[in-house]
């Protein structure tokens, strides 16, 4: 019971600890740039002048698509990390 509660306690630490830990993923050369903590919440879009083109919004479009998706998976990677160094192999559900 004791070791249950202490790994509640590690658990919720490292949940705040990856919430204040951010990651960085960009597309087309810095185009278009998004800041992800390790909790999935995205904290900043940043878009680059040039890749605004009213006349091709689809490529700004799919900048922005990659961009995330690239964000979301290193910051399931860094919370699988973290979070494995706390549980070892087990695995619980609702963790990363």
């Amino acid at each position: 019971m004791r070791q249950a509660k202490e790994l509640q306690t590690k658990l919720a630490k490292a949940q705040e600890e990856l919430g204040n830990t951010t990651v960085e993923a960009s597309a087309g050369g810095g185009a278009v740039t998004i800041v992800i903590d390790g909790q999935q919440r995205i904290r900043s879009v940043k878009i680059s002048p040039e890749a605004v083109d009213p006349q091709d919004v689809a490529l700004l479009e799919d900048l922005m698509l990659t961009a995330m998706n690239e964000a979301i998976n290193k910051s399931q990677e860094l919370a699988q990390k973290h979070m494995g160094a706390i549980t070892g192999s087990l695995k619980i559900p609702g963790l990363m």
